[in-house]
């Protein structure tokens, strides 16, 4: 069982923040819905893109650790983001890796809303793991 990370020659390389291409075998894949950054009440929390991205970040790892598995785990995300401009990537990817290794290919998506206000990001991730807990 292994997860290879790739940047082949040629393509542009974003050690630390995406991987080009990333290869799994024996594995089980987990796909996990899109997280958003809410409170205990539904109602979207942090006020920038940075926070947002913090309170996803934290919301994946619940959901993961549930599996037995961690963002080091995380093989594809696409992240949707509101209101985009370029000083957001770096805040947005620095609260998705705080912790973590290594990282997964990604895709960021500018859109112009979510399914509600006040959502900024929305994150979608598929992590490849040894095998699922049982129940």
């Amino acid at each position: 069982m292994s997860v290879q990370r790739l940047d082949p020659p040629g393509l542009p390389a974003v050690p630390g923040l995406i991987s080009q291409l990333v290869v799994t075998t024996g594995r089980r894949l987990v796909h996990l819905s899109g997280q958003v950054a809410r409170d205990g009440r539904g109602n979207p929390t942090g006020g920038d893109h940075a926070a947002q991205a913090a309170v996803i970040a934290r919301t994946i790892d619940l959901a993961l650790t549930a599996v037995g598995a961690s963002r080091d785990d995380i093989v594809k995300e696409v992240i949707y983001v509101v209101d985009y401009t370029l000083d957001v990537l770096p805040a947005v990817l620095d609260a998705l890796r705080e912790g973590t290794r290594t990282a997964p290919a990604s895709t960021l998506v500018p859109v112009t809303a979510l399914f509600a206000p006040g959502y900024l990001i929305e994150v979608d991730v598929t992590a490849a793991v040894h095998q699922l807990p049982c129940p």
